[in-house]
């Protein structure tokens, strides 16, 4: 079974017998509290499917678990526990944890926890006002404070959005054969009492309830030129449109956003969008779904010469940094996400960066650039000078291999950098321990497209410079490829022309290879003789070994 945001599973063993660990399951469930509820199935072991074969549970159990969980809890709501037979007649019970919309839950003995992704993580006294403040952020999609009925809202909108539900793929057929409102209540747009919640009335709503809600927002779209002076501007009020309409619409009207630039490419010229349409539709959409909706502040879009940059009122979720935002999931609106995700307007199974990445990775583009606070977050993406010879070797490589679109992350990065560290690559990929790091190599060094030279810390990878013959390229490998005995090779004639010299002075003449690289070789040929050096460390010289 796999475990998310919503659902943890458990050994009856961790609630029953000696190896018993209620105080662990009490702080799973002050997880799911904090965050945006979940189930908890307990009596399916780890990596399983299902349960034992003939194991049995009393309903004896079930309650006496759930009333000692609620003794070691603060501020959870347990519910609705249940006993599940499997078809191999094997059962396990169901526990149902509720948000806390009002209050944080504790454990008994005051810590707090909250779910980010299939993890739990302890909240500190410095992050309570956070997760304070994220509670109502949380929960705000599901409030029914206007009392707005479904005939009150927009017909053709309900008309619309049902159709486009129902000709998704990623709508299951069950979904599909529901009567409208039923739809509406599984997407968490209408409540059990027929009221619109604030989502409802966020996509259904007529434009003066739209208004109505807590904080509606304008979207600003500010062109500049090389001078950093404002040469157009255009706002979108959030109440005339709902979130797809305004996707639409932005789209339609940024025409800065759509421009290409050409590359050679053989006989022909290569168009490359500056801005790669799928880069600009997962970053709006990330600043409509991801937003806070319970604080003011306006979307901004601003467009320069050489960059674009996005910014959002509010920062991420609690557990999510601009470091680990590849890996991380947690969604502060997760019913506007899942509609997005329906409709087939964004990626839906988290921030959608993977997406970004890959397609900056592909134009060999540089990474975005994420600025975090806890009034915003702003995304920078550079429109680029890109390299027509890394564009092609990336096309090559494209035609001829079947990539995962985490190896491709990892080529267009190797690629930009021409040659680069597996700590730096895997800080890159913001991979905290470099073994993971194989997974997003993967097949790249067996298939040939990358070589690796060095060991552990100081392993390197670099395009496989027989890619550029198979390929049919007139490139030139760069400097900052060459082999170490090549890197050598230079620094013996730069000394033979130059005489007596520090490092400092052979680094500038050989700018185009890394001072490290450099300076690693320097070190090499002192140890083996080939270098002898003169002076302490800060005046020290370096020159040929003269053999007698």
């Amino acid at each position: 079974m796999i475990e998310d945001k919503n659902k943890d599973y458990k050994s009856l063993r961790k609630v029953t017998g000696r190896s018993a660990d209620l105080k662990k399951l009490a702080e799973t469930c002050v997880c799911f509290a904090n965050a945006q509820g979940g189930e908890i199935i307990i009596g399916i072991e780890d990596k399983e499917d299902f349960p034992p074969a003939g194991q049995k549970i009393e309903q004896t159990v079930v309650n006496d678990v759930v009333k000692k969980l609620r003794g070691l809890t603060d501020g959870v709501g347990i519910v609705n526990p249940e006993i599940i037979t499997h078809d191999n007649g094997g059962e396990y019970f169901i526990l149902r944890i509720l948000p806390s919309t009002r209050t944080i839950a504790t454990t008994s003995s005051g810590k707090v926890f909250i779910r980010i992704s299939d993890n739990c993580f302890p909240v500190g006294n410095e992050e309570l006002t956070d997760l304070a403040a994220e509670k109502t952020a949380f929960q705000w999609e599901l409030i029914t404070a206007r009392k707005i009925t479904l005939n009150q809202a927009e017909q053709d909108k309900i008309t619309s959005l049902v159709a486009n539900l129902k000709a998704s793929d990623k709508v299951s057929d069950f979904i599909k054969s529901k009567s409208v409102e039923e739809i509406l209540e599984y997407y968490q747009l209408l409540s059990d009492e027929g009221y619109l919640t604030n989502l409802g009335v966020l996509w259904l709503g007529k434009p003066q309830q739209r208004a109505g809600l807590s904080y509606p927002v304008t979207v600003q779209y500010i062109v500049y030129n090389e001078k950093e002076e404002k040469i157009r501007k255009k706002e979108w009020h959030f109440h005339l449109h709902n979130p797809m309409e305004l996707l639409l619409e932005i789209e339609k009207e940024a025409i800065e956003l759509t421009y290409s630039t050409e590359l050679p490419d053989g006989l022909f010229r290569k168009t490359i969008r500056q801005y790669a349409p799928e880069v600009i539709r997962e970053l709006l959409i990330n600043a409509i779904a991801h937003k806070k909706y319970t604080i003011s502040g306006d979307i901004f879009i601003e467009v320069f010469h050489d960059k674009m940059t996005i910014t959002s009122p509010g920062g991420f979720p609690l557990g999510i940094t601009k470091n680990n935002i590849l890996h991380e999931r947690h969604r502060r609106n997760p019913h506007l996400i899942q509609l997005l995700s329906h409709l087939k307007l964004m990626e839906g199974e988290g921030s959608g960066y993977d997406l970004v990445f890959e397609k900056l990775s592909r134009d060999a583009k540089p990474l975005p650039e994420i600025e975090n606070e806890y009034t915003k977050v702003a995304v920078t993406v550079y429109a680029g000078s890109v390299n027509p010879d890394v564009i092609s070797i990336l096309d090559y490589i494209d035609k001829h291999f079947r990539l995962t679109q985490k190896e491709y992350i990892t080529l267009g990065i190797v690629a930009t950098e021409k040659k680069i560290l597996s700590t730096q690559l895997s800080g890159k990929l913001q991979l905290n321990q470099e073994d993971k790091m194989r997974s997003w190599i993967g097949s790249l060094i067996d298939k040939g497209i990358l070589v690796s030279q060095g060991i552990k810390k100081g392993t390197e990878y670099l395009l496989n410079p027989a890619l550029f013959a198979q390929a049919k390229l007139d490139i030139t490998p760069s400097l900052k490829t060459l082999e170490p005995y090549k890197i050598e090779a230079l620094i013996i004639e730069d000394l033979k022309y130059n005489g007596k010299s520090k490092l400092s002075e052979i680094q500038e003449r050989l700018k185009e290879i890394p001072k490290s690289d450099i300076q690693k070789a320097v070190y090499r040929m002192v140890e083996s003789e080939d270098l002898i050096t003169e002076g302490a460390k800060r005046n020290r010289t370096y020159n040929l070994f003269k053999k007698k």
